[in-house]
């Protein structure tokens, strides 16, 4: 059966149905590249000329990249690296765009049929009808003997990707056991996170911290470190005083506290949203980023929304100042659980 013949069977069908009259497809308006040759042969090469221009768009996105290097410390490299980038992915994407548009609509059958819906099968006879299909469409695409169209398109999509590999390159090394460890150490004072300059009497003793109050809290010289705010990503800590006698405290962990005072992990366990919002009565944190909340009275563990592990907490001692300091780092790794979580046991910090 032919289009036509489907078409014309479809729409005495469709006559019978609620009394309605089908009106029948559209009459086919001939389009200029269809009736001339000239035409074609010129919308041919403008499609192929944008395909091209994507290619182009392409390689500039990869020569820019080293072209405008970023320069430590410099916004300004920054700013002009990305403009660069942006600009070549923009003419790369853009452009494979508009020639597959204008292809579809200048060379691309567009006789409309109406074709009815049948059962998906596995027959024999079905796959034939599917590979008629298949066949039925690389002839009105042209793309069988238009090779110009065929061969810029394919080399466009083909180098598309190359940027994208250039771009991993930007990640770094694998982090190896980088994740596991902080600025955290025994004897590392609590400091109030001042910004970028630390003072020494922003060092926290134990009798400021009243029953209530929550400290962002950093490790001390830590905007000493070689890339400080990589740092304060894993390292940053909510440090809260409890009545003790609130606490639900294990025993393994009766001594990482003092009288009531904790301290844990602002990095939330979900995706790593900075954990800021404490409640004084409840004594629940919460993230705002996907309301995961943590109760600090059973060591932070999870009781709503997507998180699955509890707030890491950081042990804590008064040293002989009177000032609160770590015991050591992180028994458990911070931050999202998105790589192996495996805890590491006490004795090794």
């Amino acid at each position: 059966m032919t289009s036509k013949q489907h078409t014309a069977e479809h729409g005495s069908q469709l006559e019978q149905v609620n009394g309605f009259t089908n009106p029948g497809i559209p009459e086919h308006k001939p389009r200029v590249t269809d009736s001339s040759p000239a035409a074609e042969r010129m919308a041919e090469r403008q499609i192929a000329g944008w395909f091209i221009l994507s290619m182009i768009g392409t390689l500039w996105f990869i020569v820019s990249y080293f072209l405008f290097p970023i320069e430590d410390g410099s916004m300004g490299s920054i700013r002009l690296q990305n403009a660069m980038l942006g600009l070549g992915a923009t003419l790369a994407l853009f452009s494979i765009g508009v020639g597959i548009v204008l292809w579809a609509k200048t060379l691309i059958t567009d006789v409309e049929v109406v074709e009815s819906r049948h059962d998906i099968a596995g027959s024999e006879e079905d796959q034939a009808i599917a590979l008629e299909i298949i066949n039925q469409a690389k002839e009105e695409s042209g793309i069988a003997r238009r090779p110009l169209l065929r061969n810029t398109l394919i080399a466009a999509v083909a180098i598309a990707p190359l940027p994208a590999l250039l771009v991993f390159r930007d990640l770094g090394p694998l982090p190896g056991d980088s994740l596991f460890k902080t600025l955290w150490g025994p004897g590392v004072r609590l400091v109030q996170d001042p910004g970028m300059v630390p003072h020494e009497d922003r060092y926290i003793r134990a009798e400021d911290v009243t029953i209530g109050s929550a400290f962002h809290v950093i490790p001390e010289k830590m905007y000493e470190s070689e890339h400080p705010l990589n740092e304060k990503a894993k390292a940053a800590v909510l440090l809260m005083r409890i009545d003790p006698q609130e606490l639900n405290t294990d025993p393994a962990k009766e001594d990482w506290g003092v009288d009531g005072i904790v301290a844990y992990s602002k990095i939330c366990t979900h995706v790593g949203c900075p954990v800021a919002l404490y409640e004084h009565q409840t004594h629940h944190l919460l993230c705002p980023c996907h309301q995961s909340t943590f109760d600090v009275t059973n060591h932070c563990a999870v009781i709503f929304g997507p998180a699955k592990r509890p707030l890491p907490q950081l042990p804590i001692a008064v040293d002989d100042e009177g000032y609160l300091v770590a015991q050591r780092d992180f028994v458990d790794p911070v931050g999202p659980t998105f790589w192996e979580i495996n805890t590491r046991e006490t004795s090794e910090q």
